[in-house]
């Protein structure tokens, strides 16, 4: 085990990182395809081949899924996903063709530098180039090296996001996650309810996005879709579509844990659920829906704990999690059954 995606088994992760400003993609590459599902909350998504993952449509399994930057010009980067697999005879056979099928998803970075560079068919064909079933590279790199959170109060009061990966094993099955953190909320540590990273206090340190909003302090006005966490959760146990579909809306409840607020208007939060069915073994929706949310919460943390700060002519000032002075303890929030 290497505590990332890739120790579930059929998968592969690549990242292309733009050298010329910070954006990039990632793709999960499905050798022998994947069973999928998604899921999406936030309110403006940029998304490509969701509704093909419905179970009342017809194609059973993916090859790859593809997150990037770029806001929706990095869509492009799928086709270059497409044309990777196309050469090596992937897809699904259409008389004499093969269509890969590649989910797809965005998040907004083009404020993070010079917004005309975004990810393009030939960073999506270098991240394929790039796969492998290593440990995932986590941090600024491949769909999270744009990332930022906290930018509910304006983007020059927020921090540096990224991305993460975790995973966990629970007897014969696998469950793994990868995210892209580009929230418009904070990151939360679940434990202690301490911001980790997210909006800055004028005065300095963390302002605690929600404690603000309770005391009566306005939010800057944000158009819509600058934001966006994307991820996928995988697993090695058998799955229909009917359930993968079901892991991906409880996995929601990962990034409900730890950003706050998440799936508000300027994000559009989505995830992608895999299962590879390399295990062999069946396993209960339940099951896996509840470890794919607690293991997509771990990914988020590490994603903003590998972040490193950013800062350079053209850019914006970035601290990291590891530079900021910890935020406010949340609320306790309340459990249970509404009176």
């Amino acid at each position: 085990m290497n505590g990332t995606l890739t120790d579930v088994a059929g998968l592969r992760v690549g990242h292309h990182t733009d050298a010329r400003r910070p954006t990039g993609c990632t793709v999960v590459l499905c050798d022998g395809g994947a069973v999928a599902g998604v899921d999406v909350r936030g309110a403006a998504p940029g998304t490509r081949e969701t509704e093909l993952l419905s179970p009342l449509n017809l194609v059973e399994r993916v090859h790859a899924v593809l997150l990037a930057g770029g806001s929706a010009f990095g869509l492009d980067a799928a086709g270059g996903v497409m044309r990777w697999l196309e050469a090596r005879g992937i897809g699904v056979a259409v008389g004499a063709a093969r269509v890969p099928i590649v989910p797809a998803a965005i998040l907004f970075d083009l404020w993070v530098g010079d917004g005309s560079i975004r990810p393009d068919a030939a960073a999506g064909h270098a991240a394929c180039e790039a796969a492998s079933a290593a440990p995932v590279a986590e941090g600024n790199v491949g769909a999270g090296a744009g990332a930022t959170v906290g930018k509910l109060f304006g983007p020059e009061r927020a921090m540096r996001g990224g991305l993460g990966s975790a995973s966990l094993k629970v007897g014969a099955i696998t469950v793994g996650a990868l995210v892209a953190v580009n929230a418009s909320g904070d990151v939360i540590d679940p434990a202690t309810g301490r911001v980790l990273a997210g909006a800055r206090a004028a005065g300095g340190g963390l302002l605690g996005i929600t404690d603000a909003l309770a005391r009566g302090e306005t939010p800057a006005p944000m158009p819509v879709g600058t934001a966006t966490t994307i991820a996928v959760v995988a697993t090695d146990a058998v799955l229909t579509k009917s359930q993968a579909n079901k892991v991906a809306q409880m996995a929601h409840d990962g990034l409900a844990r730890c950003i706050d607020p998440v799936h508000t208007m300027a994000d559009g939060d989505t995830v992608f659920a895999l299962a590879t069915g390399a295990s062999g073994q069946a396993a209960e929706t339940t099951l896996v829906g509840a470890l794919a949310a607690r293991v997509l919460t771990a990914a988020v943390l590490r994603a903003v704990h590998a972040a490193t700060p950013l800062s350079g002519p053209g850019l914006p000032d970035l601290p990291a999690a590891s530079r900021a002075t910890p935020g406010p303890t949340a609320a306790p929030r309340r459990t249970g059954r509404a009176a």
